[in-house]
């Protein structure tokens, strides 16, 4: 019988602290991921996958050129690593960017060895404008 090593919340909470430093600056942190991480990103109407920390840094840098800022996150640790929910702002081309992503990171050795990405899709300036006028949000 195999025991199930539970990850540190202290650890679960420096990575998401280094991930999203990451995700503001396209720049990873060292010993963020493992040098084999895997990543499977899904956005609305299509998906993308990337092995390998240098390919990881690159598919983020695909979508996100640019530094941004992540002003609202929770963090919950689990038994294997963390779920981290974002809400993410940036400026690309003149246009603000808005969109909100939720991240099931696995960890091996203290780094992230697998992260699945789940995204609503990139909200220009137009699109949040009309959200915004459409509907009431009770929180943020």
């Amino acid at each position: 019988m195999t025991t199930m090593q539970i990850l540190p919340e202290a650890t679960a909470q420096d990575l998401a602290g280094k991930f999203i430093s990451f995700l503001e600056t396209g720049t990873a942190p060292e010993g963020l991921f493992t040098p084999d991480v895997f990543v499977d990103f899904t956005m609305p109407l299509w998906r993308l996958q990337a092995r390998g920390a240098a390919d990881v840094v690159g598919l983020r840098r695909a979508g996100h050129p640019g530094p941004g800022s992540v002003p609202r996150s929770r963090l919950d640790a689990t038994a294997t690593g963390f779920v981290l929910e974002v809400e993410e702002r940036w400026e690309q081309d003149g246009e603000s960017w808005y969109c909100r992503e939720l991240f099931r990171a696995d960890v091996s050795d203290g780094a992230i060895a697998e992260l699945s990405v789940y995204c609503t899709g990139d909200w220009d300036r137009a699109r949040v404008a009309e959200h915004a006028a459409a509907v009431h949000l009770l929180k943020p």
